[in-house]
């Protein structure tokens, strides 16, 4: 069974109310039991049969809203960190030219409208890097690719603080960002 990661140290996060990352942290906590309940539940259904394949289709969409709040929540950081030259600063460079055109592209996948996430993907087959969007946590992943960096764009991540100011919560992250956790990621 899985815990739920304590989150706690973003609590006074630059341009996050305490109460918008309580309610996030909550809803979290949410998919963490939902993803264990549905591992108890598929384990007394048997393979193949309707109430299994329900169970099925519904666990991959608690599992992915556990783990992508986490790699979220795990690429923030109370005051952010810069990128440092490294791997993926060159790797940015070479695709996009330089950061400010990653971020650029990034920001405007966020700014689609739709609920979602957007991640910097990376592909190792390749070796490129994609800002892609993944809708309603189970649909655009990129098979295979890690994610990198991770922006929750559902309204419950901005609205409370925000309102329909999506670009000033896209603004807000960014400077919250932990690139030295999202370096890792690479490795």
């Amino acid at each position: 069974m899985f815990e739920p990661k304590n989150y706690d140290h973003l609590i006074g996060t630059p341009g996050f109310s305490d109460q918008l990352l309580k309610n996030h942290f909550a809803l979290y906590q949410g998919y963490v039991k939902n993803t264990n309940t549905l591992l108890e539940l598929l384990s007394t259904k048997e393979v193949g049969t309707p109430e299994y394949s329900e169970l099925q289709r519904r666990f991959g969409w608690e599992w992915n809203g556990m783990r992508l709040h986490e790699l979220y929540f795990e690429n923030m950081a109370k005051n952010g960190a810069p990128l440092v030259d490294g791997p993926l600063k060159k790797k940015i460079e070479k695709i996009y030219g330089n950061l400010e055109e990653q971020k650029k592209n990034f920001v405007g996948v966020g700014a689609m409208r739709g609920i979602g996430w957007v991640i910097l993907a990376y592909d190792q087959v390749s070796d490129e890097l994609f800002n892609i969007w993944v809708n309603e946590h189970d649909v655009g992943h990129f098979a295979g690719a890690t994610p990198l960096l991770v922006m929750d764009v559902f309204e419950h991540a901005f609205m409370l603080d925000y309102g329909l100011k999506r670009a000033d919560y896209i603004e807000a992250f960014f400077k919250a960002i932990d690139w030295g956790v999202v370096e890792k990621r690479l490795r």
